[in-house]
């Protein structure tokens, strides 16, 4: 390390400690973490059935939700409330990998054209309070807050079993 991050550590207070290569037992409470983020992401695609070089948002938005949603015992708040002084809201959540809807915007669109294009949400913005969702037609991630969600097959899906019906 650097002497400039050295001597921020000093004037912090903090105790640099490296842990030794391939040895995550050092590390166990951040290996943990890790692991119930991977875990969370890799179910999060799985239920979404979207394709896997989304694993890195899936990663984000978990590591989003549960930062607002699970609750530290020692402190009986969330993380986010511990940071932030304030209560999380949880009205902006929405299923991750559901289907969305945004305007198109600044397109030239005649009376018969679609003025919407079809989304898969993926997550929230890191810089401001925003979806972040992939635009099936152009293949582009976009940040609004103009977005229309339709999570409601999504949830119906989850209902709708091929299991056969038991017989009485």
């Amino acid at each position: 390390l650097n002497k400039t991050l050295h001597a921020y550590f000093a004037s912090k207070g903090i105790n640099h400690q490296t842990s030794i290569a391939r040895t995550p037992e050092q590390n166990d409470v951040v290996e943990r973490r890790n692991h119930t983020l991977v875990e969370a992401a890799r179910t999060m695609l799985s239920a979404a059935k979207v394709p896997m070089f989304f694993w890195a948002k899936a990663i984000a938005t978990t590591c989003f939700t549960q930062n607002r949603s699970l609750v530290i015992p020692r402190h009986e708040k969330t993380p986010y409330h511990i940071i932030n002084d304030r209560k999380p809201s949880v009205k902006f959540f929405h299923i991750f990998g559901s289907l969305c809807y945004i305007v198109r915007d600044g397109e030239n669109l005649d009376k018969m054209k679609k003025k919407s294009d079809a989304c898969i949400f993926v997550g929230y913005s890191t810089q401001s309070r925003a979806y972040r969702v992939f635009n099936k037609r152009t293949r582009v991630l976009v940040e609004t807050i103009h977005v229309t969600f339709d999570e409601l097959p999504h949830m119906v899906s989850d209902h709708v079993s091929s299991d056969p019906v038991p017989q009485c």
